[in-house]
């Protein structure tokens, strides 16, 4: 089975040794568990929601059968307009519908320096997206247990490290075993 990582630099392992970050991981933890699944790589540093759109077909070649969403941390990071967020968001959820394959979204959370208006309508962009489409897992943000956390961390403090990668592996784990179950 095939399942498609779609994301930015931290599902692409930024910083981390080979073998190290969310993709090796996340096969690892899902081969100690029985699950014969390749993930597939589709991370891609400093991407946006809208670079996860642009490349979106390119992803679909390796002819996935279930794909984890998990962007939007460089538009959180860059403050980007929610509105043009929210609409790539929803054509990538929608685009997957269309090709009948089953999704977890997994959210992220503004930093606070964007303000509590932009932070509550950011997250709620998510929740939304996963709300409108009941098929949708939905884990509400990619980075829980990790965020802040300075020994998970790199030095960048945005970064997992791998120890924060497997606090990752270990929040998203349930969520991908319900969307395995979802696969025909």
């Amino acid at each position: 089975m095939r399942l498609l990582a779609l994301g930015d630099s931290l599902t692409a392992g930024f910083g981390l040794p080979t073998g190290q970050g969310f993709v090796p991981q996340l096969q690892a933890a899902l081969a100690a568990r029985g699950h014969a699944v390749r993930v597939l790589d589709g991370g891609v540093s400093g991407d946006t929601i809208a670079g996860g759109l642009a490349r979106l077909d390119w992803a679909l070649a390796d002819n996935p059968q279930a794909a984890i969403v998990a962007l939007g941390g460089n538009d959180g990071l860059r403050g980007l307009p929610i509105p043009a967020s929210r609409a790539a968001l929803n054509r990538i959820l929608d685009r997957l519908e269309a090709a009948r394959l089953p999704v977890l979204l997994s959210g992220m959370i503004s930093p606070p320096n964007l303000g509590a208006a932009y932070g509550r309508e950011f997250t709620a962009m998510f929740a939304d997206a996963a709300a409108a489409r009941p098929a949708v897992i939905y884990q509400p943000f990619f980075l829980e247990n990790v965020a802040a956390v300075r020994e998970l961390n790199q030095a960048d403090g945005i970064h997992p490290n791998q120890a924060g990668v497997r606090v990752m592996i270990q929040g998203i784990l349930p969520f991908v075993e319900r969307l395995l179950e979802r696969v025909r």
